[in-house]
């Protein structure tokens, strides 16, 4: 399952959008530091469901369908705060880093109210600019996979020399647990231009180099501007999308879509994460807070079209990491597994992806056993090189 790591500094509502998305018992707190240990939880991205097309009510095995809305699972990581100087060990320091090393993307909180300082303390409003935040945090995971490459990298490098082995193969090996792709090692190479042929005459400043752009390709990050409800929080955003083009900022309220997550978890409003409005169903059981606050996000929503908060996680896979939804079935004719649940598989794989590994990616037998698959709508037959397309829904021919 893809794993999805959120960070930020303290006190920047990172905790808070965790608990949006998954709606897992965290704990959240104005203390700094309030995430000690890493919290894990399941979060969902956003597909539209073929069900319409089939005219049939699909039957989800994992996360769930909702108006014609697939809820794909995915694996989301809550880590503790991070603060400058965190890779040499201040705050909580490494600790929080090395979680990080199995994410295959980041979503970066930041308090774009610019009302906690870069240690999470809470400052005047206004009084800090978050531009800092995107700065320093870049910085501190840069570093972190520096110190990670320079650790072995003496003996490592030298024996690649000495055994003429192939650079990028062996930089995969090396570094497997990082989730580092070998196209990412060639473009990082490439961009540096560092000769890749005597990689021990490197200097630790081509190696940081090298370490740095490595970082930006395998471990991409959208910020999600978070507090934007606060006034005064839309003149930073303006000024940080201009300030960093090349990233995706996404203006959100976790507070906002954490309450409304909960109005309908207890049926008070009827609400589908990441729409633009929600309906009250029981307003005669809604406090006069609760009616207020309603009201508050009612606006909000009315004016950024979402909270945002699941826009982070939707963008994260399907633009960042370039993932596609598709529609595995055991017969292509009733749409069933061998069970008789009616689609109920939906599969996150990297754009690109072949039908073989996508049976793979069904169930690792599967492609041992992989002899080919049937389209849905033309019922041909697909071969093993065929690339699956966003949102098809496969049968998987199997030997028996």
């Amino acid at each position: 399952m893809l794993l999805i790591g959120v960070i930020g500094k303290p006190s920047c509502g990172k905790s808070t959008l965790f608990k949006a998305l998954t709606l897992a018992d965290v704990e959240i707190s104005p203390r700094i530091f309030t995430t000690i240990k890493p919290n894990r939880a399941v979060g969902f991205v956003k597909a539209k469901c073929p069900e319409e097309k089939i005219k049939a009510k699909c039957k989800p095995n994992l996360g769930f369908c909702k108006d014609g809305t697939r809820f794909v699972p995915v694996e989301l990581l809550d880590v503790a705060g991070l603060v400058p100087g965190a890779h040499e060990g201040k705050g909580l320091g490494n600790k929080f880093l090395d979680d990080l090393r199995q994410a295959d993307a980041f979503i970066h909180v930041i308090d774009i109210s610019g009302s906690s300082n870069e240690n999470g303390e809470p400052v005047e409003k206004g009084s800090y600019d978050p531009a800092n935040d995107i700065r320093f945090l870049e910085e501190e995971i840069g570093y972190w996979f520096f110190g990670l490459m320079k650790k072995n990298w003496a003996k490592f490098s030298k024996e690649v020399e000495m055994q003429k082995r192939e650079l990028i193969e062996s930089l995969v090996k090396q570094f497997s647990g990082l989730k580092i792709t070998e196209p990412q090692i060639k473009k990082a190479i490439e961009t540096t231009r560092l000769p890749k042929d005597t990689p021990a005459q490197w200097s630790d400043e081509d190696l940081r180099k090298f370490a740095f752009e490595l970082r930006k390709l395998s471990k991409r990050m959208i910020i999600a501007a978070n507090k934007i409800d606060v006034p005064g929080s839309e003149k930073n955003l303006e000024r940080l999308r201009k300030e960093f083009p090349g990233y995706t900022i996404i203006p959100c309220s976790a507070e906002s879509e954490l309450a409304l997550k909960e109005a309908d978890k207890h049926s008070l409003i009827k609400y589908t994460p990441g729409e633009k409005e929600f309906e009250i169903l029981k307003e005669n059981e809604l406090s006069g807070k609760q009616k207020q606050a309603l009201e508050f996000v009612k606006d909000l929503l009315a004016k950024f079209r979402s909270t945002g908060v699941q826009e982070c996680l939707d963008k994260a896979v399907f633009d960042l990491l370039d993932y596609i939804v598709a529609y595995p079935v055991a017969n292509i004719n009733k749409l069933t597994d061998s069970k008789g649940n009616v689609l109920p598989d939906a599969i996150l794989v990297p754009k690109g992806t072949n039908l073989r590994e996508f049976a793979g990616k069904v169930h690792t037998e599967m492609a041992d056993k992989f002899i080919g698959g049937v389209d849905f709508q033309t019922k041909r037959k697909l071969g093993a090189d065929y690339e699956v397309k966003d949102g098809e829904i496969i049968e998987i021919v199997l030997r028996k």
